[in-house]
């Protein structure tokens, strides 16, 4: 009787593996080098199109002629922030939600897996009834405290007001699509982000330039095309072809499930909103610094273009990581350490190699850069002053991020959400402060490598201390998000 339990078991585990092998992808069995390429290559091809949604603004905003380009391009770089923190809720759901979803399907607990999914999407509504009116009502407000001045603020509202009515769309693509991710489906995931991308390379000409809509032709463009990739990852989830589906009665929200979702995604949701939180100081440290309110703007729009920069060093390793979370994931919840170490060894290897050629690339010919955003001949002398400090070790960013989606990808809620504030919060935003008291505005610049430094050496500190928690037989019981 027991042999037939066993041989049972067995068999309705083999049947759930087949069940989650979307098009040919196996997490548990297929090799690690293909499995990257096969989920990586997509998610990163997501990301950097991704970062289009605010770069493409950017573009063609900066090319508006005379002071309407240079204080609407001041007014995105100061919107950017707020931004940033209303997608971060997205991504505490998507990153929190998706990376415990492939635990529990590696683990075998398919239904699990589909109540975590059901539950995000009215978490994600109620963070969109409370965001909403907050912004529209103290928006104004909010923008002044970001850094904006009389000049840029007429430009920056319009757009925020604009974006804020579309808040439950871009929260909607931004977190369920990384479930669409998890689950192997990289290739439609990357469709996600390329059908809004192209309505919004598309429609930002036609609104800014051809009906004169300036900022808020930028706006409706890039909440329209939220919209529609929200549109295409609902249908996807209820549609035939995903292994986790959307299920109305699987959507009243349970605090057991969203607990540990809340509690792994806050580490990602603080490295975006304290990214918004590093913009508000910088751009208000930058406007005590500077001698009068013309250099305070030309200052935040090179900050705005070097913070672009940024989002485009990113993105790229934020695809990385979603390639490499559903493999150590599901194999963590599948008690295959051996696979979690080789997904682990060249996820960072990876993010090493490419954040060198990235730091080679903008030591060399940052003028390449610069240019796309803005052909403002004084603006991009000031960023090229600049950008070299500002990314001067962005080559230990690899590192970082390989070490601490490791820890969201395993479960260990404490030890990331640790490092998540460890880099922006306790250690980059007070040196801002203190150099920029004896260097000025070089000095808020300077103070991004020294935090980099700081936080690596400690990122790598932990893990290594950690390693047998990640890579070593965990204790059954304990439950993913809550353990280290």
């Amino acid at each position: 009787m027991g042999k037939k339990v066993r041989e049972t078991g067995s068999r309705q585990k083999e049947g759930f593996e087949s069940k989650t092998k979307p098009q040919g992808v196996d997490l548990g069995r297929d090799g690690i080098g293909g499995l990257m390429l096969k989920l990586a290559l997509p998610a990163i091809a997501a990301q950097v199109i991704n970062a289009l949604y605010n770069i493409v603004d950017r573009i063609y905003i900066g090319q508006l002629p005379g002071a309407e380009g240079t204080n609407s391009l001041a007014a995105l770089g100061v919107c950017f922030p707020l931004v940033m923190i209303i997608s971060a809720f997205g991504t505490l759901v998507g990153i929190g939600g998706s990376s415990l979803a492939a635990i529990r399907m590696g683990e075998g607990k398919h239904e699990t897996a589909e109540r975590i999914l059901s539950n995000c999407l009215p978490l994600l509504v109620i963070f969109t009834a409370v965001l909403m009116p907050v912004c529209l009502l103290f928006g104004r407000e909010l923008l002044f405290f970001v850094g904006a001045t009389e000049n840029t603020v007429e430009y920056a509202l319009p757009y925020f007001n604009i974006y804020v009515l579309g808040t439950l769309p871009v929260l909607v693509a931004l977190g369920l699509n990384s479930f669409i991710n998890t689950q192997g489906f990289a290739t439609v995931s990357m469709l996600t982000v390329l059908i809004g991308a192209v309505s919004n390379i598309l429609l930002d000409p036609i609104l800014i330039y051809v009906f004169d809509m300036g900022v808020h032709g930028a706006a409706i463009a890039t909440v329209a095309s939220q919209t529609i990739s929200a549109v295409w990852v609902l249908c996807f989830l209820t549609g035939k072809k995903t292994k986790l589906h959307l299920r109305v009665a699987y959507m009243r929200p349970q605090w057991s499930l969203l607990g540990p979702v809340i509690a792994l995604g806050l580490s990602p949701f603080i490295m975006n909103s304290t990214e918004s939180l590093v913009g508000i100081v910088i751009n208000i440290t930058l406007t005590d610094v500077s001698p009068d309110a013309a250099t305070a703007d030309l200052y935040i729009g090179a900050y705005a273009i070097m913070s672009s920069v940024m989002q485009m060093v990113m993105m790229p390793l934020t695809g990385l990581s979603q390639g490499a979370q559903p493999i150590i994931s599901y194999n963590y919840g599948a008690a295959r350490f051996d696979r979690v170490k080789k997904a682990y060894r060249l996820f960072l290897l990876s993010a090493v190699v490419f954040t060198g050629v990235v730091w080679a690339a903008v030591m060399l010919f940052p003028q390449i850069f610069i240019r796309l955003f803005s052909s403002d001949a004084t603006l991009a002398a000031a960023a090229v002053k600049f950008i070299r400090v500002y990314l001067l070790l962005i080559v230990l960013m690899g590192v970082q991020i390989a070490c601490q989606q490791t820890f969201v990808a395993t479960g260990h809620a404490k030890v990331s959400l640790f490092l998540a504030l460890l880099r922006k919060v306790i250690l980059l935003i007070p040196l801002i402060l203190l150099f920029s008291r004896f260097w000025a505005e070089m000095g808020v610049f300077i103070a991004e490598p020294v935090a980099d430094t700081l936080a690596v050496s400690i990122t790598v500190l932990l893990f290594y201390l950690s390693r047998k928690s990640v890579f070593g037989n965990p204790k059954r019981g304990t439950e993913p998000g809550r353990q280290d």
